[in-house]
């Protein structure tokens, strides 16, 4: 096989083992702690712990970031997710169209409110919800009534689609948003993976979470944008449900102790925003050193002779917008997938399953009547993918030494076969 121009003996690297974690974030924090410690100096001194001015000065700065008219800070990016369900009504009797091939919370919050989850398959390419295997959801397993509701096969109205932006990059958001305005579904992307992604929409770029009726993001401490606990933020653009929203996240109480509807605990403490308003303006530069990152990672699986054993993340929008990618993980596929995540486990290097088992799979779903077999580009997700290390600051040696280890996998492997 071709060797390392940076390491023509793989035998002898691997002996010399290095530790490269699938995250990183200490040189991040080391470059912001001062301004972040004055910045929570601020709250301290102020004592407004939960929402405030911070928060208001955070959902400001996301806003204009996406160039939204409204966005509300809430507790995790779950909560997003369940306030605005809460806020569009949706429960008992509906049903809602999303990806089987996702974080749990995407499914979840939907069963939480009584409604029921429909899966469709995803795009073997991307792992984002497939365009086609949507259409012919709707299509052929739905009936539309003269008043123009949509029934699911087991009779539920259809009232959302859930595109979820996986890994960093948008959904085929155009054909999405039209079969949402044809059916007149409600379009809510969680873009809990994905702030800052961009997307050639039908009018022009538009960012992640701006496309449809509303979009929801995370800021778990790994995210790209990550806050020191939990947090999350809802986009949205209607200020009918934008004041709604702002309700809903403290109990639905308007004024204070009036409350004209449901809501929950689903606020955003100002320390949460004080430390994410310090790393906002970072983000993009963040971004374009993970391209950067994932850049060399194939460039260096090309050197190494392994794109054709090795299936490297799709990147379609590549040439059409600028922040076409942001990289929360790196994935790469393969059928050798758990021998070779052994194999860098001992080489000392991380990397993590995103995610084993499908949402149709788990236990708790299993009432609602999917097998194996239902979604085949997802269950062959769950068995090839593995996100390998990617962040900001990753050294060129530490992702040499990772395609190393993976180029030295493959040879052994090749090897004992002969």
């Amino acid at each position: 096989m071709a060797k390392f121009p940076f390491e023509p003996n793989l035998e002898a690297a691997m002996l010399r083992t290095m530790r490269v974690p699938l995250l990183d974030l200490s040189n991040e924090y080391q470059v912001l702690a001062q301004p972040i410690r004055e910045q929570l100096d601020e709250v301290f001194a102020s004592q407004r712990f939960i929402l405030g001015p911070k928060v208001k000065e955070f959902e400001q700065a996301i806003a204009e970031f996406c160039q939204a008219p409204f966005a509300i800070g809430v507790s995790s990016g779950t909560d997003a997710l369940l306030a605005v369900l809460m806020a569009y009504e949706i429960g008992s009797g509906d049903a809602v169209v999303t990806s089987p091939y996702t974080f749990f919370a995407t499914a979840g919050c939907v069963v939480r409110l009584g409604a029921r989850p429909v899966f469709v398959d995803v795009d073997p390419a991307t792992c984002n919800i497939s365009v086609p295997a949507l259409e012919r959801f709707l299509r052929e397993q739905c009936k539309q009534t003269s008043s123009g509701l949509v029934l699911s096969d087991t009779g539920e109205k259809v009232r959302a689609i859930i595109p979820v932006h996986l890994f960093g990059q948008c959904c085929e958001m155009n054909k999405v948003y039209e079969l949402a305005q044809e059916f007149r579904l409600r379009t809510i992307e969680d873009a809990a993976q994905a702030i800052g992604a961009e997307y050639p929409f039908l009018d022009g770029t538009r960012k992640a979470g701006t496309m449809g009726e509303a979009g929801v993001f995370s800021f778990y401490p790994s995210k790209n944008l990550g806050a020191a606990g939990d947090a999350g933020l809802i986009i949205c653009r209607d200020s009918y449900v934008a004041d709604k929203l702002f309700a809903i996240r403290e109990h639905g109480m308007r004024p204070r102790y009036y409350h004209g509807l449901l809501g929950g605990n689903f606020r955003l403490d100002a320390i949460q925003a004080a430390i994410l308003n310090v790393k906002l303006p970072y983000l993009n530069r963040w971004s374009a050193a993970r391209r950067e990152a994932a850049d060399f990672y194939r460039a260096q699986f090309k050197t190494a002779g392994l794109t054709d054993t090795v299936c490297l993340p799709s990147e379609p929008y590549r040439d059409l917008v600028k922040e076409y990618h942001i990289y929360h993980q790196f994935v790469i596929r393969t059928p050798e997938r758990d021998a070779l995540r052994a194999h860098l486990t001992k080489a000392e290097i991380g990397t993590e399953i995103y995610y084993p088992l499908a949402l149709h799979q788990q236990k708790c779903f299993q009432n609602l009547g999917y097998r194996e077999g239902h979604f085949p580009a997802t269950e062959r997700a769950t068995h090839e993918s593995l996100a390998l290390p990617i962040y900001p600051t990753i050294s060129r040696d530490s992702q040499q030494y990772v395609v190393s280890a993976i180029a030295d996998f493959f040879s052994k492997r090749k090897r004992s076969a002969a």
